[in-house]
C-alpha cells in the first residue's frame, strides 16, 4: 500500500486530519502502556480463526492508474464485498466509478449495505481512515435497480467527483444481488459517460504487486481456543494479517485467471470472540507491527455496541516504532461478553496484535 508517499505530505496534513477524527476526551482517559510488558517478546494466545461470508473483490492494482481503463472486473451473484483503492497517476483529471453490468434479461434488485467511501485526497492514510470509519458506523440499507441489459453506478456520486492527479480514491462495499452482474471498476476521463465508456475499455495490466482478484470469505471470525484468565495468564497477543498465524487469503484474478494473493487481507472483516474468566479484569491494547497505521475499530460489550472509534482515536496514525506504539481500547470486567471488528485500512501496514494485559498488578 502507499505508505511511502504519506510520509512526504504528512507534516502538512496530519494537523487538521487530527481535528476531524480524534476524540480529545478519549486521549485524555488513555492510561499508558504497562512498562513491564515486553511487546517484543509477546506470548501468543491460541486461536481459531474461521472464514465465513460470501465473495470479496479487491481492486487495487494498478494502484497508480497510469490511464484510462479498467482496473478489475468480474461478474457476482450473491453476497459480495468489494474493496479498491487507486490514485490517478496521470496529469489529467479523471473519475474512479463502480459500474454495475446486467447482461441477462432480468432486471436486478441490488441491496447496498455497510459501505464507506473516503477521498479523492492526497493524504492516503485519512482516506484510508474515513473508508474504515464510516464503514463500521454504517446502519443504513439502500437499494438500486440494474435494469436488464443495462447498467447502474453502485456509488453514484462517484461519478460527479473529479479525481485531481496523485489523489486517492478509497471504498469499501456490501452488496447482494440474486441476478449475476459484472462489477468494473474503472477510471475514465472527468467528462466520460461510464456506460459508453466500458463499451470500448481495455483491462489494464496489473502493477507488480498484483493486488487484484476474487476471494472467497470476506469475513474471519477469530475465537481463542482457550478462555484468557488475566491473573494466571498474564500478558497475552493475538497477532492478525501476518500470514504466519493468520495467512492472506488466496484467489484467482477474474481478467485472466491466474491465481493471487490478498496481502494483508485488505477488505477482509475481522470478527475478534475474547472470552475470559469471571472476576478478573483486563485491558485491551491494539498494536501496529509493520510501521504507520491508521485505520478503525467497533468494540461490542456486553450486548452493548459502540459508535466506531480511530486506531488511533487521539491522532491521525500511529506505528512509526513499529513494535513500541499500541492504542488503549478499553478495560473490562472478566466473563463478560466483548467482540472487536474491524478490518485492514487501506494505506496502512500490517501485521496487527490485539494484547490482554491483567488490571490491578503493578504497572
Amino acid at each position: 500500500m502507499l505508505n511511502w508517499f504519506f510520509k512526504a505530505s504528512v507534516a502538512i496534513a496530519v494537523t487538521v486530519a487530527v481535528m476531524i477524527i480524534s476524540d480529545p476526551l478519549t486521549a485524555l482517559a488513555k492510561p499508558a502502556f504497562p512498562k513491564n510488558a515486553d511487546l517484543h517478546a509477546l506470548k501468543e494466545l491460541p486461536v481459531t480463526v474461521t472464514e465465513q461470508g460470501g465473495k470479496l473483490l479487491l481492486s487495487d492494482s494498478p494502484e497508480m492508474v497510469p490511464a484510462d481503463g479498467i482496473m478489475y472486473q468480474d461478474t457476482v451473484n450473491g453476497n459480495v464485498r468489494l474493496f479498491f483503492h487507486h490514485v490517478n497517476a496521470t496529469t489529467e483529471l479523471k473519475k474512479v466509478v463502480v459500474l454495475l453490468v446486467n447482461e441477462t434479461a432480468t432486471a436486478a434488485d441490488v441491496i447496498v449495505s455497510q459501505h464507506g467511501l473516503g477521498g479523492p485526497g492526497h493524504d492516503y492514510m485519512a482516506v484510508g481512515k474515513k473508508v474504515q470509519l464510516d464503514y463500521l458506523d454504517m446502519t443504513e440499507v439502500e437499494l438500486l435497480t440494474v435494469p436488464a441489459k443495462g447498467t447502474a453506478l453502485l456509488e453514484p456520486k462517484l461519478n460527479d467527483i473529479i479525481v485531481m492527479p496523485d489523489a486517492l480514491v478509497n471504498g469499501m462495499y456490501d452488496f447482494q444481488t440474486k441476478v449475476p452482474l459484472k462489477v468494473v471498476v474503472m477510471m475514465l476521463p472527468a467528462d466520460e459517460d461510464p456506460a459508453e465508456f466500458v463499451k470500448e475499455a481495455e483491462i489494464l495490466p496489473a502493477d507488480r504487486e498484483r493486488l487484484r482478484g476474487s476471494f472467497w470469505g470476506y469475513d474471519r471470525l477469530v475465537v481463542p481456543s482457550q478462555v484468557y484468565k488475566s491473573r494466571q495468564d498474564g500478558v497475552l497477543a493475538i497477532t492478525l494479517a501476518d500470514h504466519k498465524r493468520d495467512t492472506f487469503v488466496a484467489g484467482i484474478d477474474a481478467t485472466d485467471g491466474s491465481p493471487t494473493l490478498n496481502y494483508g487481507n485488505y477488505g477482509v472483516l475481522y470478527k475478534v470472540f475474547l472470552p475470559t474468566a469471571f472476576d478478573q479484569k483486563y485491558a485491551v491494547y491494539f498494536n501496529p507491527r509493520g510501521g504507520e497505521y491508521a485505520g478503525s475499530l467497533r468494540v461490542k460489550y456486553r450486548r452493548q455496541q459502540d459508535a466506531a472509534v480511530g486506531l488511533p482515536a487521539d491522532k491521525l496514525f500511529f506505528g512509526s516504532k513499529t513494535v513500541e506504539d499500541t492504542d488503549y481500547i478499553g478495560e473490562y470486567d472478566g466473563g463478560q461478553s466483548l467482540w472487536l471488528t474491524f478490518s485492514p485500512p487501506g494505506a496502512s501496514n500490517l501485521p496487527v496484535k490485539i494484547i490482554l494485559i491483567p488490571v490491578g498488578k503493578e504497572k
